[in-house]
């Protein structure tokens, strides 16, 4: 998967084509809206969603922990869809492989299992989270510290915007959103859907293209 060099409020970021960002100052590896369980709770209510899902985001996830080597995860929100079902059993067993992360989840209106399930999984919880002027919320609405120095990273929106090709085709895809007041990170899942953004004229936008990511 490609990745791309950025660099804003003084750190040095990579956007990568998998959907995530790291931050090399902190070491962290940082993705939104998994929503592990989502396919399963799709399963039992009786909508044929195909069983291999969580598998693909998570062996996804696992490609970009190898990439760089990231010393800490977070996650801003939607770590998890619903109540506990086998896709968390499943994320259980995944998440043995990396005892020497540290898991950190800013919670998402999805993420409504019992605290101690969190735990047990070696997930720290936060309803939000602030490193070095970076702060970390679900919904880009979540309210910032009125202190006029920090910049938002959310998720929830799920982002994408429209490209247009010759003869009229267009086709909407996922992307990175550098905006004035925060970022908006894309939904690591490829089970979600997309919210087409308008962007603003000084925002940064890297769009997502199978294992491409480029700027518009």
């Amino acid at each position: 998967m490609e990745d791309i060099r950025y660099e804003f409020k003084g750190g040095h970021w990579r956007l990568s084509a998998g959907k995530a960002l790291y931050w090399e100052e902190e070491r962290a590896l940082i993705v939104a809206d998994l929503h592990v369980g989502k396919a399963a709770h799709f399963r039992k209510a009786g909508i044929g969603v195909p069983a291999n899902i969580v598998q693909e985001d998570l062996y996804r996830l696992q490609q970009l922990i190898t990439k760089y080597n990231p010393e800490r995860l977070i996650v801003v929100g939607d770590m998890f869809h619903s109540s506990a079902n086998n896709e968390v059993q499943y994320f259980r067993i995944w998440r043995n492989q990396f005892p020497h992360i540290r898991f950190e989840l800013v919670t998402g209106n999805h993420d409504i299992m019992d605290p101690g399930v969190y735990a047990s999984l070696g997930i720290d919880l936060m309803e939000s989270l602030q490193v070095d002027g970076i702060y970390f919320v679900h919904d880009p609405k979540d309210r910032l510290p009125d202190n006029g120095e920090t910049y938002a990273v959310s998720g929830h929106i799920h982002p994408g915007v429209w490209m247009v090709g010759y003869g009229r085709q267009r086709l909407r895809l996922p992307c990175f959103y550098f905006g004035p007041e925060g970022a908006i990170l894309p939904a690591f899942s490829v089970f979600t859907g997309l919210y087409s953004l308008e962007p603003a004229e000084v925002a940064a936008v890297f769009v997502i293209g199978g294992n491409g990511i480029f700027k518009v």
